[in-house]
């Protein structure tokens, strides 16, 4: 029987990476994870049996080192104003070491004329990595993260509050997928290329759910009831600013006010939910209350108590005392590209076309 290929993980610490890693390292698979520094995320990544490799992504010389000895590859790019220069290393290199296969994360935003940098430059790299007609190609187009909702997830245990600006509170506009689903269809795709080489596949969660939806759900995991408020993008951007969580930067928020006002527009609901997580690989889409769920039993700081109930108060207090910045100024100041005639995607003739809704009346066709 012949060796299982060699799959590289880039990004193999984030959201999705350490997912596809740690599945493949349960399928068996030799894989290589690119890390940026050894922590606790690495250490799950070793007793798993992956193979680390510490180095720059950035870097055409450590992205090379990586290849080596590789014959497939999952590619992530960094929510980043640099993620283009991630995907020209990243091609460039696939390119000299002759790897066979690669899975890109993409976006289901992704258009040509969009008002985001980060997503122009997605749509950019989407073309990059398809030019070497060698090498096949499968692109997973993710929406708007289950994760994303999460990182309000304390306010909601102790105060009661889930908090963004989605727009109407009634209005379904996202069936959100987990990073455990989003992994699935890529390691289906990266352990059978046969099947899913060329193909685009949009994993969601299995219902549209509204801001209402979201916010009982999370009630129900967490045992408290919780209520949506939909809030401004400058009380976001305050908050974000106050809180400073990891991936917290400027660059990143000024994105993510973009991507709310998709979200308000309905963006993400177009076409959704799909059967790709089932299709590619077999198991049901996680609901979202599962995954909260998951969440809570991880995170024991989320149990209520007087005391963190006060503390979530000063939390909001210093929120509401924080000076917002000015977010078209921010990307100005870092000399952003930007578009004289930018267009949200549902305003773009072709990505509506490229993105027409699935007939509702057809049953969809599984395959166990």
């Amino acid at each position: 029987m012949p060796a299982k290929p060699k799959i590289l993980v880039t990004s193999a610490s984030g959201k999705t990476g350490l997912q596809v890693a740690l599945q493949l390292r349960a399928k068996a698979y030799p894989v290589r994870a690119f890390i940026r520094q050894r922590d606790h995320r690495s250490d799950i990544l070793e007793r798993a049996g992956a193979e680390l490799f510490v180095g720059d992504q950035y870097s055409l010389s450590d992205m090379r080192s990586a290849m080596k000895g590789v014959q497939r590859a999952y590619q992530c790019a960094p929510t980043a104003p640099n993620g283009l220069h991630f995907s020209a290393v990243f091609t460039a290199a696939t390119y000299e070491a002759k790897v066979e296969h690669v899975v890109t994360l993409s976006q289901w935003l992704s258009s040509v004329d969009h008002p985001s940098l980060f997503t122009r430059e997605v749509y950019l790299g989407d073309i990059l990595i398809g030019m070497r007609p060698e090498m096949s190609v499968t692109t997973v187009n993710v929406g708007w993260f289950a994760e994303n909702y999460l990182m309000v997830l304390g306010m909601a245990a102790h105060l009661g509050k889930f908090t963004m600006p989605l727009g109407d509170g009634d209005v379904k506009k996202n069936a959100a997928p987990s990073n455990e689903d989003i992994a699935r269809v890529v390691v289906g795709a990266l352990t059978d290329p046969a099947h899913h080489a060329g193909k685009t596949y949009r994993p969601t969660g299995p219902t549209l759910l509204s801001p209402n939806e979201i916010a009982e759900a999370m009630g129900r995991a967490l045992g408290r009831r919780v209520r949506y408020a939909d809030i401004s993008e400058r009380m976001m951007v305050k908050a974000l600013k106050a809180l400073r969580p990891a991936n917290y930067s400027e660059a990143a928020v000024t994105q993510l006010a973009i991507y709310s006002e998709e979200y308000r527009r309905g963006a993400f609901a177009v076409n959704a939910p799909t059967e790709d997580v089932f299709q590619v690989s077999g198991h049901e889409p996680e609901a979202f209350e599962s995954i909260v769920r998951r969440k809570v039993a991880e995170q024991p700081d989320l149990v209520r108590s007087l005391s963190r109930s006060i503390g979530a108060i000063g939390i909001f207090l210093k929120i509401l005392t924080t000076r917002p910045f000015d977010l078209d100024h921010a990307q100005k100041q870092r000399d952003y590209v930007q578009l004289s005639s930018a267009s949200y995607c549902q305003d773009n003739a072709a990505w509506t076309e490229k993105h027409q809704p699935k007939d509702v009346q057809a049953e969809p066709k599984r395959v166990a």
